[in-house]
């Protein structure tokens, strides 16, 4: 469909797309759907496409009846604009950029920590004189193994415990489906019991 990819340049270059820009991006990729496609589904597509364009079409007549930012942005090279914005937003660009390396730091660190305490947790639990199938020794090893070989995917691994270790106490407790606590099994009454 031509027109409607004429019509979305149009509203690209008015600043239109601005508007609604996730909404614009997904009508710009229903319009290169629509036209790799012929028969049916071109029909179904395009009657999609059009709804779409019309309610947006509304929506850039609303923005510009409120005067919000639809106006032609000012011709300009694309260099020329960035060096511009990073000389004016140098300094606050840099510093977001120093408090988000700060941020990644803390959180690497608060990692590591997790995984050693988890460790030490693991250990713990391990008999001192556990034979090589015992189940904890063989947690242990393999915990330990993936600490050498691949320490990240070892804290994904424990995020990943951690959270199945989360559900279940919540399903223990029937929260997650929203149902009734179970009633215990009643107690069979012995038979030599005193009443």
């Amino acid at each position: 469909m031509s027109d409607a990819a004429a019509l979305l340049d149009t509203w690209r270059g008015q600043g239109a797309d601005r508007v609604d820009p996730l909404r614009f991006h997904f009508i710009e990729a229903l319009a290169r759907r629509a036209s790799a496609h012929e028969g049916e589904a071109r029909r179904i597509l395009d009657e999609k496409l059009a709804g779409a364009l019309a309610a947006y079409a509304r929506d850039v007549e609303r923005a510009a009846d409120q005067r919000e930012t639809v106006a032609a942005p000012a011709p300009a090279d694309g260099l020329g604009t960035l060096v511009d914005l990073l000389s004016a937003h140098g300094a606050a660009l840099q510093d977001a950029a120093g408090d988000m390396a700060v941020l990644d730091y803390f959180r690497g660190l608060w990692a590591e920590l997790r995984v050693g305490r988890e460790l030490r947790q693991a250990l713990e639990n391990v008999p001192e004189n556990a034979g090589p199938l015992n189940s904890l020794h063989l947690v242990h090893q393999s915990l330990m193994l993936m600490h050498d070989l691949a320490p990240g995917y070892l804290r994904h691994f424990l995020s990943y415990a951690d959270t199945l270790s989360w559900l279940e106490r919540m399903s223990g407790a029937d929260l997650l489906l929203g149902a009734a606590p179970r009633a215990e099994a009643p107690k069979k009454a012995g038979k030599g019991k005193a009443d």
